[in-house]
């Protein structure tokens, strides 16, 4: 009996036949914490007693989620990490460096084949380079920097086949979107996700981390892709070891398959307050919104500026809207500084803020007032995500986050379609 991707990266990682459903203990080739997890995992380190992390390579922290800081409590935390950080002679990023999910990708400690481990659910992004990647709690974050390893359940695989030809104006977020309506957000509990398909094939890397970031709305342990020549290409410009790409078998057992076209697919948007309440464009077109996100470790890449851009270029933002941009990274900001896009943004009216979070997480940038719509390319919109239980949020790709702070309501991006070629 065959194995799949999740099968076989878990049984390299802990030297022994393993199959969904078993229980083991596997090493990890990474991990980290981010300033929302980091403390507890300092905190819980420390209660263990042990004398440095199991290898200063392989453990970092990420100053991301409120960057810069907004209030003394955050920088107390912030302080934490650096004195840790120093301390221990591990990998700090501090602010305006980037999201932990983009700077993981980017910097190349990463690559095919690794088991890495994450205080954050989102990551989960990195199964677009054939990682097997996934969230953990703070202490169990805090057993993995000291022991280098951690306790698995190895997961059941849903086979997920995408086919088709995406229509102009839409994008692997509404391609995801489409299928967490369909699995729904618990439809994947504790589950791999794997992906096939000639849409998948056609799709950037970019938006492969877009898709992979999104498999724990469904509830998902991680999303993997295969170790393309996509994959390989980028493995090979960023990071530091040599890849150990892993293949599913063909006779692998999978809990389920499911099947998708997507070439009459329309742009999709996520209403409040749930990320599986998802419905084509046309069924909320003209709902009106007052403030408008493009960035995140979804969809906050050079690939998703450029598309903003082209809309919002020589054009105004709606006279009551909020546009905030937040580049994934520093590298990504400034490329799209080079571009010229930043230069677009700031001439629509928007607001370009610190490479990070921003007001994904509610801490600091762009909390919306009681009852505004926000449109945003992140991915949660549960009651208070953006700061204020009394906002309502809606998802949706750059492009049609770019539209909608043009017009000042939720618009279906294909209106500018001369400007999506």
């Amino acid at each position: 009996m065959g194995k799949t991707i999740a099968e076989k990266i878990l049984s390299h990682h802990a030297d022994k036949d393993l199959r969904a459903g078993d229980i083991a203990i596997c090493k990890v080739d990474a991990c980290f914490g981010q300033d929302g997890t980091s403390s507890l995992i300092i905190e819980n380190f420390e209660k263990l007693g042990k004398k440095g992390v199991f290898d200063n390579t392989k453990f970092c922290m990420f100053i991301d989620h409120s960057a810069p800081s907004p209030n003394i409590g955050v920088s107390t935390i912030h302080k934490m990490m650096r004195t840790f950080a120093k301390k221990e002679s591990v990998k700090l990023f501090d602010i305006g460096q980037g999201i932990c999910h983009q700077l993981m990708v980017e910097k190349g400690n990463i690559t095919c084949g690794d088991l890495v481990l994450g205080a954050d659910s989102h990551t989960c992004t990195y199964g677009a380079l054939n990682i097997f990647s996934t969230g953990m709690g703070s202490t169990d974050l805090a057993i993995a920097a000291a022991s280098g390893k951690n306790w698995f359940k190895v997961p059941e695989t849903i086979k997920i086949l995408v086919s088709g030809k995406l229509p102009l104006g839409v994008y692997a977020k509404d391609v995801i979107l489409s299928i967490i309506k369909d699995i729904t957000s618990k439809g994947a509990n504790y589950m791999a996700l794997e992906f096939y398909g000639n849409a998948i094939k056609h799709m950037s890397l970019a938006s492969r981390f877009t898709m992979a970031n999104m498999c724990v709305e469904m509830g998902a342990k991680c999303g993997l892709f295969e170790a393309d020549r996509k994959v390989l290409d980028w493995v090979k410009s960023h990071a530091k070891r040599k890849p150990q790409p892993v293949k599913a078998d063909e006779n692998a057992t999978y809990a389920a398959v499911k099947e998708y076209d997507v070439s009459s697919l329309t742009p999709q948007v996520s209403m409040p307050h749930e990320v599986d309440n998802v419905a084509s464009i046309e069924a909320v077109v003209g709902t009106p919104i007052d403030e408008a996100f493009i960035g995140t470790c979804t969809n906050g890449r050079l690939e998703d500026l450029e598309i903003a851009a082209k809309i919002l270029k020589n054009k105004n933002l709606a006279g009551h809207v909020k546009l905030v941009i937040g580049p994934a990274s520093r590298d990504i900001f400034l490329s799209a500084a080079k571009k010229g896009y930043i230069d677009i943004f700031v001439d629509s009216g928007a607001v370009v803020v610190a490479p990070g979070c921003g007001p994904c997480v509610g801490t600091h940038n762009g909390v919306p007032a009681d009852g505004e719509n926000v449109i945003s390319t992140a991915n949660r919109n549960f009651k208070g995500r953006m700061g204020n239980p009394g906002a309502h949020i809606f998802l949706a790709s750059p492009a049609t986050v770019a539209a909608s702070a043009i017009e000042g309501k939720i618009c279906d991006p294909r209106i500018f379609s001369k400007r999506l070629k």
